[in-house]
């Protein structure tokens, strides 16, 4: 990982951390078509400090995509010490800031990133840039909680049997998910993603991290380069759906889990089978079954399809923070603190409050 300090201050200071490569987008005056342009703020204050308190927020995606980029960041931090780490190959930028003892630890975060709609066309052979050897390697590698040999070959053999190609195999694994998985609404968070456990108790409900990591160690035990992207949704669909959107510009629960499989000749391909499931149980009436033409339509979208009313933090799995006296974390796609008492309970309003808020800073351009 790579380390930058930005931010050294005793007193109520602000920076701020451009981004390699965004200028061309925003100062020459450039409007590529439907690219649209967030403002997202997070708020995060830790409300019972003990000695030392320690915050760490996810940067947006560090790594510009075909379906984002991210512009820059502003930090507002009273008398604490901010570092930002960064690992290219996870596209993960965390902000580290640091408050001493006696100091109410408060900090604002102000990101901007452009955003637009972003298909991949399976409908004839692909002729998509080759991606590095290494970075497709990266991407098959077994982590903590996303296992790629025991039960998990097993049952991505099973369903890949006699499939040859890349994009038979990757749209066979999204089917099966569809089909086995469930969304859990008790499920706390967006869920933990322990695909062994899911896969071995044969209990396959769950929320966003559940399920679409389960895809992506299926595909990766399948030989299927795959990653899970962290991030949270910023506005309302546009294409019909009330359930994969937000209601208002408070964000703070709007936290989601994409992920994205390398075919070959069409390089990485976005899908999202919990969102299937998140509309078959949450889209108006509810319950709908999978057969449902809302639910039937979604499935047919989400394999090569992301509407971008949602942003990308990263792409990081077993995420050690920085100066953390605690475990490494399975994800970063929520705000983390940690006081002399210990790491702290992210989803716990009583000792850790924040408030992510977002809005559109710039109308669509139409296409040509």
């Amino acid at each position: 990982m790579n380390r930058r300090n930005f931010l050294r201050s005793t007193a109520t200071t602000s920076a701020s951390l451009a981004f390699a490569g965004t200028g061309s987008l925003l100062a020459k005056g450039a409007k590529p078509a439907n690219w649209r342009t967030f403002e997202i703020i997070t708020r995060v204050e830790v409300l019972r400090p003990s000695g030392t308190t320690k915050v760490w927020l996810p940067a947006l995606l560090i790594n510009h995509t075909p379906f984002q980029k991210t512009l820059s960041s502003t930090f507002s931090v009273r008398r604490g010490t901010a570092e930002i780490v960064e690992s290219r190959a996870d596209g993960l930028g965390i902000i580290t800031v640091e408050f001493p003892a006696g100091v109410k630890p408060v900090i604002t975060l102000t990101s901007r990133v452009a955003t637009r709609n972003y298909t991949v066309d399976f409908s004839a052979p692909g002729i998509a840039r080759k991606s590095d050897q290494a970075e497709l390697q990266h991407f098959l590698r077994p982590t903590r909680l996303l296992p790629t040999d025991g039960i998990v070959k097993t049952t991505a053999a099973q369903i890949t049997r006699g499939l040859k190609s890349d994009l038979e195999r990757a749209r066979a694994i999204y089917e099966w998910v569809v089909e086995n998985t469930f969304r859990n609404p008790k499920t706390r968070g967006c869920g933990r993603g322990d695909i062994r456990l899911m896969l071995a108790s044969k209990n396959l409900g769950g929320k966003c991290a559940d399920i679409n990591a389960l895809y992506v160690g299926l595909a990766r035990a399948a030989g299927l380069p795959a990653r899970d992207v962290y991030g949270i949704r910023v506005a309302q669909s546009e294409l019909g759906y009330k359930s994969l959107g937000t209601s208002s510009e408070n964000i703070t629960k709007a936290q989601h889990c994409r992920a994205e499989v390398y075919i070959g000749g069409y390089g990485w391909a976005p899908i999202d089978p919990a969102d299937v499931r998140k509309v078959a149980l949450e889209e108006p009436p509810g319950n709908r079954p999978l057969d449902d033409d809302m639910v039937t339509n979604a499935r047919a979208r989400l394999f090569g399809s992301w509407e971008m009313n949602w942003v990308a933090y990263n792409f990081a799995h077993d995420v050690t923070l920085p100066k953390s006296a605690g475990a490494p974390v399975s994800f970063l796609m929520y705000p983390q603190a940690e006081t002399s008492d210990g790491r702290l309970d992210n989803l716990d309003p009583d000792s850790f409050r924040y408030e992510i808020t977002s809005r559109e800073i710039r109308s669509r351009v139409p296409s040509s």
